[in-house]
């Protein structure tokens, strides 16, 4: 089941660490920002959009695919973890600039993903718990 989660959440992390690439590449080339149809027009003509909304897609049903069996707590924090991904991946494709408070942040999220994970590692799912009792 370990070998579940960690791929679920593997591939839960590209998802939507690809919607969030594909967004901000959608984005700068549908400058400058106007509210009229051509900006539209200028975003729906990216193929990034369609890569966005469709990691968009692909994030959802491995979320629900993972909710089905992980517990909430662990798997809510890690599927925050696509701040990091997109934190350290827009610094080579974007030139985006990692400051002290970035990196402090970023240590706490994943501290606080490790004490949801092992908070919760050693108990038994409510769902499974009902049907080996009832």
């Amino acid at each position: 089941m370990r070998r579940f989660y960690l791929i679920g959440f593997i591939v839960l992390l590209a998802f939507d660490t690809l919607a969030q690439v594909s967004f901000k590449y959608t984005a700068m080339a549908a400058l400058p920002v106007s509210a009229d149809l051509g900006w539209l027009a200028r975003i729906f003509s990216q193929p990034w959009v369609y890569f966005a909304i469709l990691s968009y897609l692909g994030a959802f049903f491995s979320w629900m695919t993972l909710l089905k069996h992980a517990p909430i707590g662990p798997a809510f924090a890690a599927s925050h973890m696509e701040v990091l991904t997109v934190m350290l991946i827009a610094v080579p494709l974007f030139g985006d600039h990692l400051k002290q408070t970035h990196i402090i942040g970023a240590a706490l999220i994943l501290v606080g993903i490790v004490c949801l994970a092992f908070s919760e590692g050693g108990e038994e799912p409510k769902a499974s718990a009902t049907k080996a009792h009832g």
